[in-house]
């Protein structure tokens, strides 16, 4: 995919997302301070477009390290369950009301860290017990733990009032809705902290990514890497999915599109994924917000639309090759 391709359309995808949505803003808007379009622009437009890309550059390179480290093209957060997991955390704070705030934190942000690490840490502990086709049984103990806490989820449907069954219904949908600069200000120095982490460690990716054995005899602690890259993508994933809710398929598509468009060393896309999943995420929401409907969809809606069909035919062409 030529750089300067995907760059005109960050730019397209960023110009039209200022004006998307349920109120109808002109380019004269934007240099009218005084306006209330203008405020519109620059407390909601702006920040949501922002908090957009990070999620999705955030979401893309996360998808790259569970392929890479579980060297399997179906392996992503959110087919592993550790979204899932997050979800649930969230769910039980948000239906047990336990404060807006705990340690300084917001409630759900912890719960959904602890949901997505618990996860992590399960899934980690019953590989042990996997002797054969390792990555393929721990995939479906991914879905298996995901049916689960979709399970648990709808129980907590139940017990809840109309008042709680309606946030946590719109949060499970996932959203991109956000007032100020605070959200996308903190998802920025997260994604940026994960992605220099990953960029630091690329090299090291990639000799993992030919060969385990190869690696450990070139010097480098597998098991810490996988670890460090795996604990922090999930935390990172945690707590996008506390403050967005879940949006699927974005780990899946994006990582095997720049590897068509890119066919060259892991080291040489990590930052090429995560522009990618930026421009992907903002061009998702940008439609979500563009089509005329009395409620605005949302993206988890839009994503599973496109990654679905995208998914099946991966599955497909796996069982050919």
């Amino acid at each position: 995919m030529n750089k300067i391709f995907l760059f005109f359309l960050f730019c397209i995808s960023i110009f039209f997302s200022l004006f998307a949505g349920s109120i109808d803003i002109s380019i004269n808007d934007i240099f009218d301070t005084s306006s209330l379009k203008f405020e519109i622009i620059s407390q909601i437009r702006i920040p949501r477009t922002i908090l957009a890309f990070t999620n999705g550059g955030i979401l893309a390179i996360s998808g790259l390290i569970f392929q890479t480290l579980f060297r399997n093209a179906l392996m992503t957060p959110y087919t592993l369950g550790i979204s899932s997991g997050a979800v649930l955390g969230a769910g039980i704070a948000i239906k047990f009301g336990f404060g807006t705030l705990l340690f300084g934190i917001g409630a759900i942000t912890v719960f959904g860290f602890m949901g997505s690490l618990a996860t992590l840490f399960l899934l980690l502990f019953l590989s042990r017990y996997i002797h054969c086709e390792q990555n393929t049984s721990l995939l479906l103990l991914g879905i298996a733990l995901s049916l689960f806490y979709t399970s648990a989820l709808t129980i907590i449907f139940y017990i809840s009032s109309f008042v709680e069954t309606a946030t946590l219904l719109r949060f499970t949908m996932g959203s991109l809705s956000v007032v100020g600069w605070q959200t996308p200000i903190l998802m920025s120095i997260v994604g940026i902290s994960l992605l220099t982490l990953l960029y630091f460690y690329r090299f090291e990716l990639q000799l993992i990514s030919i060969n385990e054995e190869s690696a450990k005899l070139k010097g480098v602690d597998t098991k810490k890497l996988t670890l460090i890259l795996l604990i922090s993508s999930s935390l990172v994933i945690g707590m996008l999915v506390s403050i967005s809710g879940p949006i699927g398929f974005v780990g899946l598509i994006i990582p095997h599109i720049v590897a068509k468009f890119q066919q060259n060393s892991i080291n040489k896309r990590v930052l090429f994924t995560f522009f990618s999943g930026g421009v992907f995420l903002v061009f998702c929401d940008t439609l979500a917000r563009s089509i005329n409907t009395n409620a605005e969809i949302p993206i988890g809606v839009v994503t599973s639309l496109i990654g679905a069909p995208f998914f099946i035919w991966l599955i497909i062409n796996r069982a050919k090759a």
